[in-house]
């Protein structure tokens, strides 16, 4: 009796490592390198999952599937590239969709089909399967709640809009935001904020008039907490993850929070894409269509989600640490016009350099 016990057990035990075996992808082979603008920490998560749900694929970057960079910085990354023809990689997860737009016009990209996509995702994507959201990015403004009495008894208010983040005479000196030459996300936020149907170019005027400082965003942070700035714009991204980065440490923070606009946050949903066979540095469509899909899988997303980013899937009622629900921010979201991030980028890259980096 025990050994037809110890026999079944045997082959229970068989099964369960076949299905777990035929759970991940190893028919998938060959190598792939993939642009990112996201996090380093983040792609860590991703990466150690990739290597777990792929064991056969192999990591093109130094043993890591991704390369990273700035948006901004990776876009002119690959305007050298296209010169040559070929592109040092074969997928890319960059921060805004104008630049999809752009390498689908130019040929660059190899459509993939996703099942059910209007089903699957809450945000817009390509419907010839060249590009999909697969993360959201949130900016908006930063305060410390500890100082605000003090900011008030020197007569700055603390700013609720975007607009007042601009245009306040109060906070000149005091506020601090990125660079949207090198951010992606800051150079949507831009293109979004000096739309005519938004604020128009004037708005650059108010942060030079204001003296906004160009900065990283953990050298804003750390002068909201000390006091030099009273209020920065931000990806929501880099706030939570000091909140709970403290808060696993045991020393909660509460000199710092997130302020959702009241005249809209600035949503971007980071888009994916496959770069076309023959433009790809390793050949590989069919290894990058099966990550794609996998990039679009809850597992994905739900180290989004811990990476403070918004997930794409609909029925996704998780939200990052310390967020709020992603179906309000969509609701009040000021909208990115990327039809015009794209086709005038160096316009309004040259209209920050000339209106407010210059002056």
């Amino acid at each position: 009796m025990k050994k037809v016990t110890a026999v079944l057990l045997a082959l229970v035990l068989t099964a369960s490592l076949s299905i777990t075996a035929f759970a991940v992808n190893e028919d998938v082979e060959g190598e792939i390198v993939i642009y990112s603008s996201m996090y380093q920490f983040v792609l860590d998560k991703l990466d150690e999952a990739l290597k777990e749900e792929f064991p056969n694929l192999t990591p093109g970057n130094e043993g890591s599937f991704f390369f990273y960079g700035g948006t901004s910085s990776l876009i002119t990354k690959i305007y050298g590239e296209m010169e040559t023809g070929t592109l040092d990689c074969d997928m890319m997860l960059v921060a805004e969709p104008a630049l999809s737009l752009e390498l689908k016009e130019a040929g660059y990209l190899e459509p993939v089909e996703i099942e059910n996509p209007d089903e699957l995702l809450r945000f817009p994507y390509d419907e010839e399967g060249y590009w999909y959201p697969v993360r959201v990015c949130n900016m908006v403004l930063a305060y410390n709640p500890e100082m605000a009495d003090e900011w008030a008894a020197r007569g700055v208010t603390i700013p609720q809009t975007f607009e007042a983040f601009a245009s306040d005479p109060a906070l000149k000196g005091y506020i601090s935001m990125g660079n949207p030459m090198s951010s992606g996300t800051t150079f949507a936020a831009v293109a979004s904020l000096t739309q005519d149907n938004h604020y128009g170019p004037d708005y650059l005027k108010g942060l030079a008039a204001n003296e906004v400082m160009i900065e990283s965003g953990s050298t804003a942070i750390t002068k909201l907490q000390t006091g030099e700035c009273a209020a920065i714009m931000i990806l929501e991204e880099s706030i939570l993850k000091v909140l709970k980065d403290a808060e696993d440490a045991g020393t909660p923070v509460t000199n710092l929070k997130c302020i959702y606009p009241e005249d809209g946050v600035v949503l971007i949903p980071s888009t994916v894409m496959t770069v076309a066979e023959e433009h790809s540095k390793n050949v590989n469509t069919e290894a990058c269509e099966a990550v794609e899909e996998w990039l679009l899988s809850e597992e994905a997303q739900k180290l989004i989600l811990e990476g403070f980013m918004h997930s794409v899937f609909k029925n996704m009622e998780e939200i990052p640490f310390g967020s709020v629900d992603t179906n309000w921010l969509i609701e009040h979201d000021l909208g990115v016009d990327w039809e015009n991030a794209y086709h005038n980028r160096e316009a309004i890259n040259t209209a920050w350099t000339e209106t407010v980096t210059m002056n």
